[in-house]
């Protein structure tokens, strides 16, 4: 084959394509639904990812990066009644710190857990919101609001 048959073959392969692709009716544009998340998820995964930062600063030595602690020593944070109960026991925890064993799930862990007190209201709320939804958890974020009743509370 000469390269002008081979060219001519490549013209006429070109000219049916758009050909056969201008008889077919155009599709209606496809409309981009746009949806915004509710705002309270919005806040609660803002509080999730500043409280993974301060998790990871101050709390992930101890608790470990997975939230299973350390055997005898710092208990888990997965799936544990101090984690998902009573949300002002929490709350006091991280201000006050811990200096007594606690049982979790038949294990008595020992360690003395330091008061976090220096962590501003916003801060210990998200990083409590931040445990509170990892670790296999899933429950309602802590708020800043909280926070700042408890410590006043606790100067009382």
């Amino acid at each position: 084959m000469t390269v002008n048959k081979l060219i001519a073959s490549v013209i006429l392969v070109l000219v049916m394509s758009v050909s056969v692709f201008a008889q077919t009716k155009p599709k209606a544009p496809v409309k981009k639904v746009v949806t915004k998340a509710a705002p309270v998820a919005a806040g609660m995964q803002n509080a999730i990812n500043n409280g993974k930062v301060v998790y990871t600063q101050y709390c992930a030595v101890c608790h470990q990066a997975d939230g299973l602690g350390v055997s005898g020593l710092n208990p888990p944070l997965s799936k544990t009644v101090y984690v998902l109960g009573d949300q002002t026991r929490l709350i006091n925890i991280v201000l006050k710190g811990l200096s007594e064993g606690v049982e979790i799930d038949g294990e008595t862990y020992a360690n003395v857990m330091p008061a976090m007190a220096f962590l501003t209201d916003q801060q210990v709320a998200d990083v409590l919101t931040y445990v509170r939804n990892s670790f296999q958890n899933k429950a309602s974020a802590i708020t800043a609001a909280q926070v700042k009743t408890v410590r006043a509370a606790s100067k009382k």
